[in-house]
């Protein structure tokens, strides 16, 4: 699976950027939609342009981590891997027998959107399984992007010549646009538009970047850990009543 993300949209940490990186623009002629039909021409494309691009194939996928797509309002999701208190959530949001995990993560999102009475730490503490998702809300323009706690679905980030952040489950698809500006998504974490980077295990503590180095010695992007030392201000999560409310206070 593949997904861009416009830097408007989704600013890259500082640290995941390494200089001299030999990094591409993704958008720029459709180049890296194009890279990934090549490999996976059975692949489907959607081009929200100039806000986020997403691509995904089936083929070839591991029958016990489920690529998945689905757009409801708007809502744009891209999910890999197997919630296994599915039925529990789909109650937890009212949602009928044939939702499958992107359905309820997409409900989850509405949830926390117009709602939230959880704070999104909490949201993806509830997902009980191996997953990671990418979500794009095109009417608010406001992303929702997590990985589990175990790293379990192979999951990786960059950014392009451009700032813009790339995701995939391919490390050659992240790497030919981001160069070495590139890095596993960090365990147990969420990433949003308006919030940044932030661990959902430990939702209070910063996170701190910790530059990788590759068998070459050559820095390529950065790990983030959780900082034991520091913590977040605490500000909670109002009730809010729209996407623009909900991405600016999550």
């Amino acid at each position: 699976m593949l997904a861009v993300l416009e830097k408007s949209v989704a600013k890259s940490p500082d640290a995941l950027h390494t200089p001299n990186s030999n990094s591409l623009s993704s958008f720029k002629d459709e180049f890296l939609a194009q890279h990934f039909s090549s490999l996976h021409p059975s692949s489907v494309t959607v081009n929200l342009s100039p806000s986020a691009l997403f691509a995904y194939s089936i083929h070839k996928q591991n029958p016990l981590l489920p690529r998945l797509f689905a757009v409801v309002d708007d809502i744009f999701c891209l999910f890999e891997g197997h919630i296994e208190n599915v039925g529990t959530l789909k109650q937890q949001y009212g949602l009928n027998k044939t939702a499958n995990e992107v359905i309820i993560i997409i409900e989850a999102y509405r949830t926390l959107r117009d709602r939230g009475p959880y704070p999104a730490a909490q949201v993806v503490r509830d997902f009980q399984g191996r997953f990671a998702f990418i979500l794009f809300d095109s009417a608010s323009k406001t992303t929702f992007i997590s990985a589990d706690a175990d790293g379990s679905v192979p999951f990786f980030w960059g950014t392009d010549a451009d700032g813009n952040l790339v995701f995939s489950d391919e490390t050659d698809i992240v790497t030919k646009t981001c160069g070495k500006s590139f890095a596993p998504f960090p365990k147990g974490c969420f990433f949003t538009t308006s919030g940044g980077l932030s661990s959902y295990e430990h939702p209070l503590n910063e996170l701190k970047p910790v530059p990788r180095v590759d068998s070459s010695g050559q820095v390529c992007g950065a790990t983030f850990t959780v900082d034991a030392e520091s913590k977040k201000e605490t500000t909670g999560m109002p009730r809010v009543g729209s996407a623009a409310n909900w991405a600016n206070n999550i």
